[in-house]
C-alpha cells in the first residue's frame, strides 16, 4: 500500500509562483487533493519560469504543481468569489501567499475564513508577516537573501555581494510551511480545533543565516567575530583538477591525516595547527589555505578515486548539463519522462522521499488553467446551464485551445 497519510484531506491552494506551490505540492506528495485557483492571467511562473513548446507551463511550473486540480476564477466577480467560498467550505486546508491586504478584499484572509469555520487550518506565506514595520511589503527570493544577509555572506567571502542562483528562499520557507501544516493537522484530529498559522519568509531565513552565522556573537560578550569563518573562507570552494573540478570537505582528526596522506602532504602531519578539531578552528584562515590548494597533479577521475579510497567525501562539480546524469541519479530513476497533454515529452522528477522500500507517487502532470473547472463546479451543485453561464461571463474558465 502506498504512503498516504493526507488521504482525504483537501487542500484549497490560493498560492502561486514558488514558494506556496512548493507547499502545497508536499502536502500532495503526502496524499492531500490540492485544488489550486488560478485567475485568467495564470500563475506567473507558467511564463516566467522559462520557455516551453507553448509558452503555458514553464518547467519550474511543471515540477512545482504536479497531482493538482486546477479551477480558473476571475475572483474580481461575485459569482466567481462565491464558488471560492464553496471552495473554502469544502477544504480542510487553506494555503495562501497573496498579500494579506488583497486576501481581505476578496473575503479570503484567516480571520473572515476562520471566523466562519473555526475549524479549518489556515496557513499565510508572507514576505515579512503581518505585524512590524515591514509587513505588507511585496518581495521575492532575491529580496530576501539580500535582507537576510546571504548576498552578503558571499560579499564577507568574495568581495561583493551574490545571490544564489536558485530560489532557495522559497522552497526553504514553502517546506516550512508544509511542516507546520502537518503539524496543525495533527492537532486537529485529536482536537478538532483549527489553527492559523503564518510563515514569514523574512525572520525564517534570517534565523537560518543566524543559526550557523551568528557564531562567535552567540554569546554576550561575543568572543570573537561573528559567522562561521570555515565557510566564509575564500577557499571554501571547489578545488581543481588537472581537467576539471571537485569538492570534498575533511572535518574529523582522521579524515585529515587521510587527507595530507593522500595529496602528498605528509609534512603537515606533525603541525600542531593543524593536530585537531579545536586547533584548525583557531587556524582556520591557515587550514582552508591548505585544503583548498589546486589539485592539478591528477585528473579528476584519479582524484576521486584515491580520495573516495581513503573514505573521504568527494564528488564531482557537476553542471546543469551532467547532473541530470549523474549515474547515481540515473540508477535510481531520479528523473523520468511522460508525456504532457499540452508539452509534449517532458521531465519528470520523482520525490526524493522513500517509505517501506517505495518513493512517494509524482502525481499527474500539471494541469492547463481551468482544466477542472467543470469538473470541480459539477462537485459542487452547479448544473450544465449554471456552468455556462459562469464561463460565458468570464467569472470562470476552461482551458483555451493550444
Amino acid at each position: 500500500m502506498s504512503f498516504q497519510p493526507l488521504n482525504g484531506v483537501r487542500v484549497l491552494d490560493l498560492t502561486s509562483v514558488v514558494v506556496g506551490p512548493v507547499c502545497t505540492w508536499r502536502l500532495g506528495q503526502y496524499g492531500a487533493e490540492i485544488v489550486k485557483i488560478e485567475s485568467p492571467d495564470g500563475d506567473l511562473m507558467r511564463g516566467l519560469g522559462g520557455q516551453s513548446p507553448t509558452g503555458q507551463h514553464s518547467g519550474t511550473y511543471l515540477h512545482l504543481n504536479r497531482g493538482k486540480r486546477n479551477i480558473c476564477l476571475n475572483l474580481k466577480q461575485g459569482s466567481a468569489r462565491a464558488i471560492a467560498a464553496q471552495l473554502v467550505a469544502s477544504a480542510d486546508v487553506i494555503v495562501a501567499n497573496m498579500r494579506p491586504q488583497a486576501l481581505a478584499r476578496l473575503g479570503l484572509d484567516a480571520a473572515t475564513i476562520r471566523a466562519k469555520h473555526p475549524e479549518k487550518i489556515y496557513c499565510l506565506i508572507t514576505g515579512y508577516g503581518t505585524d512590524g514595520p515591514y509587513a505588507g511589503r511585496p518581495t521575492y527570493d532575491s529580496v530576501v537573501q539580500a535582507a537576510t544577509g546571504m548576498a552578503g555572506l558571499m560579499q564577507a567571502r568574495d568581495g561583493e555581494p551574490a545571490y544564489m542562483p536558485m530560489l532557495i528562499c522559497d522552497h526553504v520557507a514553502g517546506e516550512i510551511a508544509a511542516g507546520a501544516i502537518l503539524s496543525a493537522l495533527m492537532a486537529q484530529r485529536a482536537t478538532g480545533q483549527g489553527a492559523s498559522l503564518e510563515v514569514p519568509m523574512f525572520e525564517t531565513m534570517a534565523a537560518f543565516v543566524l543559526q550557523e552565522h551568528l557564531a562567535q556573537h552567540s554569546f554576550d560578550p561575543p568572543v570573537g567575530p561573528p559567522g562561521d569563518q570555515r565557510l566564509l573562507s575564500p577557499h571554501n570552494k571547489p578545488v581543481r583538477t588537472a581537467d576539471g573540478w571537485i569538492s570534498f570537505t575533511v572535518n574529523t582528526d582522521p579524515q585529515v591525516r587521510a587527507f595530507l596522506k593522500a595529496t602528498d602532504r605528509q609534512h603537515l602531519l606533525g603541525d600542531p595547527r593543524f593536530a585537531s578539531v579545536a586547533e584548525r578552528a583557531r587556524h582556520v584562515k591557515e587550514w582552508f589555505e591548505v585544503r583548498g590548494a589546486p589539485l592539478t597533479s591528477r585528473s579528476t577521475a584519479e582524484w576521486l578515486e584515491l580520495l573516495q579510497g581513503a573514505d573521504i567525501a568527494v564528488q564531482p562539480c557537476h553542471t546543469l548539463e551532467s547532473l541530470p546524469k549523474d549515474p547515481h541519479l540515473t540508477a535510481v530513476g531520479l528523473i523520468d519522462y511522460e508525456q504532457h497533454p499540452q508539452e509534449g515529452r517532458i521531465a519528470s522528477i520523482r520525490s526524493s522521499i522513500r517509505v517501506d522500500d517505495a518513493y512517494l507517487p509524482r502525481g499527474e502532470s500539471a494541469r492547463a488553467i481551468g482544466a477542472d473547472t467543470s469538473t470541480l463546479l459539477r462537485e459542487l451543485g452547479y448544473g450544465d446551464d449554471a456552468i455556462d453561464a459562469l464561463l460565458a461571463s468570464g467569472a470562470a474558465q476552461t482551458p483555451s485551445p493550444v
